[in-house]
């Protein structure tokens, strides 16, 4: 071997062990629906969290080591989600991170229990999260019952008074349930109907005619996005003019594109400040990292975004080199941690982060309006 090879060698042996040295990972897991009814806002709220987790790694990650996020999809089926939790917390993810729906996050409870493994930002309002409080869960967004009691308090101030709802047959749709119940109730308002709609298939021809026959005025529907979306079509080639608002479940670029021509005038809670709101610091940040990726900012990006900043905020509370178990008395300890015009707080008895809720209309243009 010449002396110019064996030059080229050492300087690759030597960039190599650089290299190396220079790639220690903090491991995220994530376990959500990539494929199937919520593959779209799956994938906005990802987005979302990756602006923040780039940025975090462009600036030379936590304590010089770099986040890695490990995504697994779970089809939105709940013992996938439990499979996938399981084998991240094998793989030795430090934090799970930003779950989908109801019932698969519900799946990875006894994951999260067995691997003392905390579960950040996990994108759904389910109470059974809240109360009592699920000590490995830290929620950075209101509840799903909060928002549906808004809805239709929204709706009675406009003088809507006949209003039905539709609501999957899982613990998502029981949850919504209750809140608008709570609605309802402060209203002094009855439901003109309340009808279960399976999860996966709804059946439109049993949902939609005993709606039409009641002459709403509105529809609360609780369901994933593909559900909401053809439920609306199916009204609208009833001829039907019914407002139909849902939860923020569907608020992202996704939902708006599966409802097509029909997506005007749908209402859709929020749980964070409008993508366009510029008086919020985060949004402001948010939307410079969105355009240089060429992404459009969405409220499901926001979410994505929102929790990443305090999954990296605990990280850097949680010392050099964080653990489970150092990244879980970081976070419990956390107290009014500014997102950027939010304030966040957790306890030992309070996981719920943030408690924010608004309502928005989808525009001529497809955007959100508040």
């Amino acid at each position: 071997m010449d002396t110019k090879t064996l030059q080229r060698c050492a300087a690759a042996l030597l960039a190599a062990a650089l290299c190396g040295a220079g790639h220690a990972q903090i491991l995220i897991g994530q376990t959500a629906g990539f494929t199937g009814p919520v593959a779209a806002g799956v994938k906005e709220t990802t987005d979302g969290a990756r602006l923040w987790l780039d940025a975090v790694n462009a600036k030379g990650g936590i304590a010089g080591q770099q986040l890695e996020l490990l995504s697994m999809d779970d089809k939105f089926d709940p013992k996938l989600a439990a499979e996938n939790a399981q084998k991240l917390a094998e793989r030795g993810a430090v934090a799970l991170f930003l779950t989908r729906g109801t019932p698969p996050t519900e799946a990875v409870l006894p994951v999260l229990q067995a691997n003392r493994m905390p579960l950040v930002g996990p994108s759904t309002g389910a109470m059974v999260l809240h109360q009592p409080v699920q000590r490995y869960v830290f929620n950075v967004r209101a509840t799903y019952q909060r928002e549906a009691q808004k809805a239709i308090e929204h709706l009675n101030t406009l003088g809507i008074t006949r209003i039905a709802l539709v609501h999957a047959d899982d613990s998502f749709g029981r949850d919504g349930l209750e809140g608008a119940n709570k609605g309802f109730a402060q209203a002094k308002l009855k439901p003109t109907h309340v009808l279960k709609a399976d999860r996966s298939k709804p059946d439109y021809s049993q949902l939609v005619p005993p709606i039409l026959a009641s002459d709403a005025q509105a529809v609360l529907w609780i369901g994933s996005a593909n559900a909401v979306a053809d439920g609306v079509k199916a009204f609208r080639a009833a001829k039907s003019s019914v407002r139909v608002v849902t939860l923020s479940n569907n608020a992202s670029q996704g939902f708006v594109k599966a409802l097509g021509e029909y997506s005007r005038g749908v209402i859709v809670t929020q749980v964070y400040p409008s993508e366009r709101s510029y008086a919020y610091t985060m949004v402001q940040e948010a939307t410079e990292l969105a355009k240089a990726k060429k992404i459009m900012l969405s409220p499901a990006i926001l979410e994505g975004y929102a929790a990443a900043k305090v999954l990296v905020e605990g990280l850097r509370r949680a010392g050099k080199n964080p653990t489970r178990e150092t990244l879980q008395a970081a976070l419990e300890g956390m107290k009014r941690y500014d997102l950027g015009g939010l304030e966040v707080s957790f306890g030992p008895d309070d996981h719920t982060g943030l408690d924010f809720a608004d309502l928005s209309i989808v525009d001529l243009e497809g955007r959100f309006v508040r």
